[in-house]
């Protein structure tokens, strides 16, 4: 995972925050803190002051790594725009397995999430029904309690921030993991420092090692795998005989069954 700040849209924090930021003081936004109030006096700027008090933090020491949704139509060839935007000229696309994306557990404090390919307008729009939503379940969320209110809406308003893109951006069809070290630390996941593209840089580490006791399960290699897309190349025997040995190397019976060559009949350059 590398850090938020290296990404190549570097605007995208601004969008999530430039999104966010106006329905929270929109008619819906004063909805929602006369609703805190009532729960808890005061509510709201506790709010306030708790996503304030972090938010520079998220934006500049949030860690994340960034795939793209799957369908069963490329399983063969893969996605001709992911190709030609992250392929490079000897690219690959592994294709995992969703179960470690969508089972919830806190072992690693990094957490999955779909990106929302949003405009303002079309934010608004969730952002006020969401805010229905909640009025409309007022005694079950009273029965909750205050500190449990604001650890969820302080959980909504960040992943707002960090997983709402361009509506530019929806043919990526991205999900996010993300972890933010500095408000949450984790004893497996590790900080290193890797030079990527000329750059030294510090990354965060996800060890793909299963901690059953506490629900992590099918990270491992065989489990996580589901297959190998060798990308349009003029070196696609040379790879498949690497990626041949790798995989049975990480303990995958049958590689070859996990390898594919995409004939996508595109030059690079």
């Amino acid at each position: 995972m590398r850090n938020l700040v290296t990404m190549n849209d570097f605007s995208e924090v601004e969008h999530g925050k430039s999104c966010l930021f106006p329905a929270y003081k929109s008619d819906a936004g004063i909805k929602l803190k006369n609703f805190l109030n009532e729960i808890d006096k005061g509510l709201d700027k506790k709010l306030e002051d708790l996503f304030n008090g972090w938010l520079k933090d998220l934006e500049t020491k949030t860690f994340l790594t960034c795939f793209s949704e799957h369908r069963d139509s490329e399983d063969v060839l893969g996605r001709l725009s992911m190709w030609r935007a992250y392929g490079g000229s000897n690219g690959i696309a592994l294709v995992f397995k969703n179960g470690p994306f969508l089972n919830p557990t806190d072992a690693l404090k990094a957490y999955s999430s779909p990106v929302a390919y949003l405009s303002q307008a079309g934010f608004q729009d969730i952002f006020s029904d969401t805010v229905d939503g909640l009025l409309a379940e007022t005694n079950f969320i009273k029965s909750l309690g205050s500190q449990a209110l604001l650890d969820g809406l302080f959980y909504a308003f960040k992943f707002a921030v960090l997983c709402t893109k361009h509506p530019g951006f929806h043919e990526e069809r991205e999900w996010r993991i993300i972890h933010s070290p500095d408000f949450e630390s984790s004893s497996h996941i590790k900080m290193d420092i890797e030079v990527v593209r000329g750059v030294p840089q510090q990354v965060c580490k996800i060890p793909l090692n299963n901690i059953p006791d506490e629900g992590l399960d099918g990270v491992d290699i065989p489990s996580l795998l589901d297959r190998i897309i060798i990308g349009p190349t003029d070196n696609q025997l040379p790879m498949l005989h690497a990626f041949r040995t790798i995989l049975a190397e990480c303990g995958i019976e049958d590689p070859d069954s996990k390898i594919f060559v995409s004939s996508i009949p595109l030059r690079h350059g």
